[in-house]
């Protein structure tokens, strides 16, 4: 380890900024977020440094640096172009142990600036030792996607119990274990899907009932896993599955998506195809009710999203009937996530200018659709497992105006390595579909739009995961 990783506290306490550039205006920043008292020496000033010494929150000098500067200071940080000025600057400091840093010259610092996730009172700092600022940056930027900006307020919340926990729990590992089923129990989830007093109940009833934590509910959270490809996940759906204990998912849940779960979590397979469903819609919602009641933090993972012919609000109604704590994820559903790796817009202006979700097969297995609504002129229709009934939705809609060369495509698989698109008319798609052996998951679009995709078609392809 080249450096030791450590938190000053510099509130109201003298620093001195040797520069006036943009690198010294970023440094001053950083400062006055630490609540520092800052003094700049130099003879010009950026215009936003000049802002902060004409409001008085920085002190300048305009003037060259003078060694006397450096006095009472308590931490330096030098930005300049000069070199003489720069190993003066970090020899004056060295010499009365005064941590330095000079801007991009790591060999004259004693202390290095690293890239900030600011979640007060969170804070995380990622350093290469200056040997890298931009890879600092890249790494920043990636945590910080993972992190909700409701880390700092939750890490105040705790504090609020911070002496109320050491008084009723005198053990140090009986008070550790007790945070580890707290931050492990669906009360966090809670706070951060912005439930924070709910949360604050909760947590108080536990320290009520600290020695069973067995007697509290859990909660279900109902989470779009998208149409496949895992770069879609939501970064909540990302944060839900890597932390729940229970993972009950659907057959069209992309296998890698399950990697990000805890490995001790468990994994219920719950798929259905068409007339043959591995468990029950029925049985599913009592799953659901049953793990929450253990007091189990539940991901209900559906492809797509929940709401979107997922049978998520069945789910819901069960949950509320039974006064199970849910929330619901949305996903990018097929509709939108397939067509776009395919090449073929929803909606264009020269096109469509709405578009139309429908299933292709219903709850009694008929196909009885408003077939008026769906020939009406500069609409994009999309059908969901419409496959198995293709000829049905061709010839319905034929039957009811739309023309016979009306485009249309089927995306099989879409969003991962393994889509395929094809292309026709409404005539021609189903025997197309049956020569090509066209199996689900597939999506049905039939518009002008489908026009486009042999010119938009194949952009997203090189990025599709296997």
């Amino acid at each position: 380890m080249d450096y030791l990783p450590v938190f000053l506290d510099i509130k109201n306490q003298p620093c001195l900024v040797v520069g006036g550039d943009d690198d010294a205006e970023s440094k001053v920043n950083l400062l006055l977020k630490a609540g520092a008292k800052i003094k700049l020496v130099s003879p010009e000033l950026k215009l936003g440094l000049a802002r902060l010494a004409e409001t008085g929150k920085i002190k300048h000098c305009d003037r060259a640096f003078n060694d006397e500067d450096i006095e009472g200071c308590k931490l330096v940080i030098v930005a300049s172009d000069d070199n003489i000025l720069r190993e003066k600057v970090a020899r004056l400091a060295r010499d009365r142990n005064i941590p330095v840093n000079v801007v991009d010259y790591p060999r004259l610092c004693t202390f290095t600036m690293p890239s900030i996730i600011d979640r007060s009172p969170v804070l995380i700092a990622v350093s290469t030792g200056g040997t890298s600022p931009t890879l600092a940056r890249i790494i920043r930027s990636k945590l910080e996607a993972m992190l909700p900006q409701a880390y700092g307020r939750l890490a105040s919340l705790v504090n609020e119990f911070r002496e109320k926990s050491k008084s009723l729990n005198s053990d140090r590992d009986e008070n550790r274990r007790f945070w580890n089923r707290i931050f492990a129990s669906p009360i966090i989830e809670l706070f951060l899907s912005g439930n924070e007093k709910a949360a604050k109940d909760q947590i108080n009833k536990e320290f009520e009932n600290r020695q069973d934590m067995k007697g509290s509910v859990g909660q279900v959270c109902l989470v779009g896993a998208g149409p496949g490809d895992p770069d879609l996940l939501t970064l909540r759906a990302l944060r839900l599955i890597q932390n729940a204990d229970t993972i009950v998912y659907d057959r069209l849940v992309f296998p890698s998506i399950l990697d990000y779960a805890r490995r001790d979590a468990e994994l219920i397979y719950v798929g259905k195809k068409s007339a043959q469903h591995t468990v029950p819609q029925d049985g599913i919602n009592q799953t659901l009710v049953n793990l929450a009641k253990e007091g189990k933090m539940v991901v209900r993972l559906k492809g797509g999203d929940p709401f979107i012919f997922g049978r998520g609000g069945e789910e819901v109604e069960m949950l509320i009937k039974e006064g199970i704590s849910y929330q619901v994820v949305p996903g990018v559903t097929a509709a939108s996530g397939c067509s776009t790796y395919a090449g073929i817009p929803l909606t264009h202006r020269d096109y469509a200018q709405s578009c139309t979700l429908v299933t292709g097969h219903l709850k009694d297995g008929s196909i009885d659709l408003n077939w008026n609504c769906l020939v009406n002129p500069n609409q994009t229709i999309v059908f969901y497992m419409g496959v198995a009934n293709i000829e049905k939705v061709c010839q319905g809609l034929i039957n009811h105006g739309m023309r016979s060369d009306m485009p249309a495509a089927v995306v099989q698989k879409g969003t991962t390595r393994n889509q395929k698109v094809i292309t026709g008319n409404l005539s021609n798609l189903p025997e197309i579909v049956r020569s090509n052996d066209v199996k689900p998951p597939s999506l049905i679009i039939i518009g002008e739009v489908v026009k486009l995709h042999e010119k938009l078609g194949g952009s997203n392809l090189d990025r599709i995961v296997t």
